[in-house]
């Protein structure tokens, strides 16, 4: 009980926050989309830039954690393609936007602020490892797989749907603070100290930023769809992927307890907004989607919970 009230419901009261401010009309959907704007193509990528440029590799760069929790995170795709092409007969498109849901967690504006309450900042450079090539590999693999669902394997020449998928992902601007932090760790770069200072200024205003914004956004989506489906892919997303990155890092890989953390507590976030953004961007699947990220964040209060007393 002590980690649900210290660990656990600060970050969902401040997302609360944000969907009550939003409900009740104190903010606008504008200054939401603005707030949600602000963090995450700006303060964000400057947090993303300073955990990777500060990281040591070859302490936390460590290939056994990366295989634990991307290992549950295209198991937990899978799991959700299959179902819903199979079990649940949607469309091939549909199958692969439902199927990124199982994919893409929440490892960034959950996984951090949780892990880094329950364990402390030094906890977080596992986190810093994984999402370091989150977004980069995961969408690519989801852009990959709908190209090619939509054009059912013809039509598309390889250097096409590579220069689709480099497109779609180099825009980003978490990509963009991702690779400035490689760059800066890899070549050693020497920044000046206020420069370092009004990054960690700017930091530290992402995850309240973020977490503010997401409560905002979660209103617009309406719990909708086929609720098989959608339960579907929220077990995949709570329960089979951090239950496969926690037995391979664990029995697997016998990591340290700090990766052990990272890995499992990362995998057990709630499906990410870009859940739901990866849906809306091919018009398909908007409603399962939608309707997983709000009912899997909600849920993921008691799951995470569940997480946190089964870790050392």
């Amino acid at each position: 009980m002590q980690a649900l009230i210290e660990v656990i419901l600060p970050v969902f009261l401040v997302i609360g926050y944000g969907y009550i401010a939003r409900r009740q009309g104190w903010v606008s959907d504008e200054l939401v989309d603005n707030v949600m704007k602000f963090a995450q193509n700006f303060a964000v990528p400057l947090l993303l830039f300073s955990g990777i440029a500060k990281m040591d590799l070859a302490q936390n760069f460590h290939p056994p954690i990366l295989i634990s929790f991307y290992a549950g995170a295209l198991s937990g795709g899978l799991f959700c393609f299959l179902g819903a092409r199979y079990l649940f007969g949607r469309d091939l498109t549909d199958a692969v936007a439902i199927g990124f849901i199982g994919l893409f967690s929440n490892s960034l504006l959950l996984g951090i602020p949780i892990t880094e309450r329950a364990y402390g900042e030094a906890a977080l450079a596992g986190n810093f490892a994984i999402i370091s090539i989150h977004s980069p590999l995961l969408y690519g693999i989801g852009i990959a797989a709908m190209e090619i669902a939509r054009t059912r394997g013809l039509g598309l020449s390889g250097f096409g749907l590579m220069r689709q998928i480099a497109r779609s992902v180099l825009r980003n601007p978490l990509i963009l603070g991702i690779s400035a932090g490689w760059i800066v760790n890899l070549t050693q770069i020497t920044l000046p100290v206020p420069v370092w200072d009004a990054i960690s200024l700017m930091s530290r205003a992402a995850i309240p930023a973020a977490l503010f914004g997401l409560g905002g956004v979660l209103l617009r989506y309406k719990p909708e769809g086929d609720m098989r489906i959608i339960a579907w892919a929220v077990f995949a997303s709570l329960v089979l992927h951090p239950a496969i990155a926690y037995g391979l890092a664990h029995f697997g890989f016998g990591l340290d307890i700090s990766s052990l953390r990272s890995a499992t507590l990362t995998a057990a976030m709630a499906p990410g907004v870009n859940a739901y953004l990866f849906a809306n961007m091919y018009g398909v699947a908007k409603r399962v989607a939608a309707s997983s990220v709000l009912l899997g964040t909600g849920l993921s209060i008691l799951s995470i919970w569940c997480w946190l007393a089964i870790l050392p």
